[in-house]
């Protein structure tokens, strides 16, 4: 048996790379999956419907179920629509995968309106829409119910999001507020039995190619691939199962042989004059005490 027998899955992004890879690893957990996915390019430009398609049906060669989705996941009724199908074809909704994007890649000085507005589209609101119709219907089936509905939400953040990457602005935008949205999420759907995690992965797929190049993604013959997109998707398959029903508003990177846990912007340390404001004068003398041998530059990345 496997972990997801019975469950129903979406996950978007999923004709490439990690999304492709989680979804074959969800339907061989045996989860049903729709398989979600524009078709765009790495920067987003274009639309294919082969992408969905075709892993899709690789699932379903393999004896597993699937069926493609081609909706864009920023857009309000395509988020509906993708919802909808899944509970349409296999009857219910148990777990949602967020995992479309691209990046378009410019220092903050050189950006458009468009390369910032687009990104931030994609990933976070991307993120927004299929959360939106999927809590609704986790909400909807434990009203009728008064029953612990054991939804799972998976979203997909970055590294460039926990600490901030030159020349991915708009990224690293995007992927702070994914995670900030997981821990909401989380707080708001406790009540009804539903789980909401975020992982930033380290893999090769056709973004990370593209921005860091592909010599130094890839394994030497003989070598264990740390960048196999395939060495991610076990953890996604454990935070949607029945065994991970605890865990919940948690931030992981993921990649390798490594699954590490995350907890940013907790308190490193602080001054206190004592019941009276400070003085600009007074605060140039107490910056010592408050950084103390700690940087004051940017936290250094990873």
């Amino acid at each position: 048996m496997g972990l997801l027998d019975g469950k129903v899955a979406i996950v978007t992004g999923a004709g490439r790379g990690l999304g492709r890879s989680h979804a074959h690893l969800l339907a061989a957990e045996g989860a049903a999956v729709v398989v979600n996915d524009l078709g765009g390019e790495w920067d987003g430009h274009g639309a294919d419907q082969r992408a969905a398609s075709e892993t899709a049906a690789e699932i379903v060669t393999a004896g597993a179920r699937a069926v493609a989705n081609f909706d864009d996941v920023a857009d309000w009724e395509g988020g509906q629509r993708l919802i909808n199908q899944a509970v349409e074809t296999y009857g219910r909704l148990d777990i949602l995968v967020c995992n479309a994007g691209f990046v378009r890649d410019r220092t903050v000085f050189n950006m458009t309106e468009e390369e910032w507005d687009s990104v931030i589209r994609v990933h976070l609101k991307g993120h927004f829409v299929p959360t939106r119709w999927a809590t609704t219907y986790w909400r909807e089936q434990f009203k009728a119910t008064e029953a612990p509905v054991g939804g799972r939400i998976v979203y997909t953040a970055s590294e460039a999001g926990l600490f901030g990457n030159a020349g991915q602005p708009n990224y690293s935008a995007a992927k702070a507020g994914i995670a900030s949205l997981g821990i909401t999420v989380a707080r708001e759907m406790k009540r009804y039995g539903v789980t909401c995690n975020t992982i930033n992965p380290r893999a090769r797929t056709r973004m990370t190619v593209n921005t860091f190049g592909a010599d130094q993604l890839t394994a030497k013959e003989g070598e264990f691939d740390v960048n196999d997109p395939d060495n991610v998707s076990p953890w996604i398959a454990y935070l949607c199962s029945d065994h991970a029903a605890d865990i919940t508003g948690q931030t992981f990177v993921v990649g390798g042989d490594t699954v590490a846990l995350m907890q940013g912007w907790t308190r490193a340390n602080r001054i206190r004059k004592g019941k009276d404001r400070w003085t600009p004068a007074e605060l140039v003398e107490a910056r010592a005490e408050l950084f103390g041998d700690r940087p004051t530059g940017p936290p250094r990345f990873g």
